[in-house]
């Protein structure tokens, strides 16, 4: 079966896969989306047998069909090669009755490079599938991760460029210290005086310059996006979530067809959307636990059907999730309003004109998948510093804020199902944080001190991303004014 992708928002009628991918964003505006979800076509067990690679292969061959098997099996092998730490790619780790799949054993030690290794390939092989003979400007806005794993990805890719724009006080030190220093001279890294949801409406509108895309045209540059509004980031992140339910299967955990339940910390919605997209196209999920921090934006939405982006921006300790415009969200919309674009595209003028918008009763019936909660700043070092006292296990502040909403969430229901946490971040990437909550204070000393005395403490090697950055040098330093953020790109482009 050809799948075929159409906008949230309807107008822009039916792509293929590599189309979507070279395009981003829809031209109206909206995200691509499948026509209609597949199904996978192996089992359980068979896929319980399977390594990292061969199962990224049985799901990607369902989503990606305009790609042959040559093609996709070597987008894969680039990606999930020695850039990883280990053979599993991404790991389970049971501690204190949960299993933490660990998501960070790429480059960049994060999740975004378990999509962001692979989205390159894709992209550039859509390009030459679809005739593309146009530089492909890669834009994106990060909260931190998607930025540097992106640069990573793109870095030196003949045909590219990436520009990427962070807020420029609102990532950890190590986040911002590895962005900079990137090496690669396709790559540009900008800071702005906003947070990250002015830098992600800012690049939004971009997408949506008409002027801009002539102008980009007539220099032979097209802009495609990185961040997990392109649905080639989105796929690959299906992926993990499969074989994480048949790394449970294979080890004995778990029954064939046992539901799970999946605990993800969610800022843009794309992670716990792949975990919802898994469910459907077949892997045993039951619930998809969402964990919010202090930006609940999406805690309330699931408590009262109302999504309003109106409140005060926290910078917290979880700096990816610090965000209050959830942009993956409008998938979850279109599919809860039967596939209707014209109740998305109204809604998402509703947050557009007014920062709120509300859904039907019917549509709320539709979140009965999702189970929500949320974790403030004292709750998450709280469960970094309880999990190392019982365990010995680190995790970083973003694995906290959902490692404190599962226990919250079986406290209060009871309910023991055997649960993954997605564990989206090394704890290394945020000593500082770390370390503050498991000795309840923190000491002026700089951070990669913090990072030594971490590594001690969790008997963990440091990794290669880490022992790099002491001595890589500043290569970006530029930052601007969120309204500058056009004429930025248009000089870095020459426009």
């Amino acid at each position: 079966m050809e799948m075929l992708y159409k906008s949230t928002r309807g107008d822009a009628g039916v792509v293929t896969a590599s189309q979507a991918i070279l395009q981003g964003l829809a031209p109206d505006g909206g995200l691509y989306v499948p026509v209609e979800l597949p199904k996978l076509a192996r089992t359980m067990r068979e896929l319980s047998q399977m390594t990292y690679r061969e199962t990224a292969y049985e799901v990607l061959s369902l989503f990606l069909t305009d790609y042959t098997e040559e093609e996709l099996k070597a987008c894969i092998d680039a990606a999930y090669d020695d850039k990883f730490d280990t053979e599993e790619i991404a790991p389970l780790v049971q501690a204190d009755g949960a299993y933490y799949l660990e998501l960070f054993h790429g480059a960049t030690i994060a999740f975004k490079d378990m999509a962001l290794s692979i989205l390159p390939h894709l992209m550039t092989t859509a390009a030459k599938k679809n005739g593309i003979t146009d530089e492909i400007v890669i834009l994106t806005a990060t909260s931190g991760d998607t930025g540097k794993a992106a640069l990573a990805g793109f870095a030196d890719v003949p045909g590219t460029r990436i520009i990427v724009f962070y807020p420029k006080n609102g990532v950890s030190a190590i986040q911002e210290r590895q962005m900079v220093t990137q090496k690669g001279d396709n790559t540009s890294v900008i800071g702005i005086t906003g947070n990250f949801d002015d830098a992600q409406t800012g690049v939004k509108r971009m997408f949506n310059d008409a002027e801009l895309k002539k102008e980009l045209a007539a220099h032979g540059f097209r802009f495609s996006s990185a961040n997990s509004i392109n649905i080639g980031r989105l796929v690959p992140q299906i992926v993990y979530y499969t074989y994480a339910y048949c790394k449970l299967l294979a080890e004995g955990h778990i029954q064939d067809g046992e539901k799970i339940h999946v605990t993800v910390p969610t800022g843009n919605f794309g992670n716990i959307l792949a975990a919802y997209y898994a469910k459907k196209i077949g892997v045993p999920i039951d619930k998809l636990i969402c964990a919010s921090n202090t930006n609940k934006v999406l805690f309330d939405f699931f408590e009262t059907g109302r999504y309003d982006r109106n409140r005060e921006f926290v910078l917290t300790s979880s700096p990816s999730m610090d965000i209050l415009i959830s942009s993956n969200l409008e998938r979850l919309i279109y599919h809860i309003a039967d596939d209707n674009s014209d109740v998305t595209a109204k809604l998402m003028k509703n947050l557009t004109d007014g920062g709120i918008y509300d859904i039907s009763e019917k549509m709320r019936e539709g979140l009965a998948d999702f189970a929500s909660g949320y974790a403030t700043e004292e709750d998450t070092a709280s469960a970094i510093r309880t999990l190392y006292e019982r365990t010995g296990y680190v995790i970083d502040p973003h694995t906290a804020v959902a490692s404190y909403v599962y226990k919250e969430y079986v406290n209060g229901s009871r309910d023991n199902t055997r649960t993954v946490i997605a564990s989206t971040a090394s704890p290394f990437k945020f000593a500082r944080s770390v370390m503050a909550a498991i000795e309840g204070k923190v000491s002026e000393e700089d951070d990669f001190t913090l990072i030594d005395r971490l590594s001690a403490i969790a008997n963990v090697a440091l990794p290669p991303a880490i022992t790099e950055l002491r001595a890589a040098p500043v290569r970006h330093d530029t930052v601007c004014k969120t309204e500058g953020m056009k004429l930025t790109v248009s000089r870095i482009l020459g426009l």
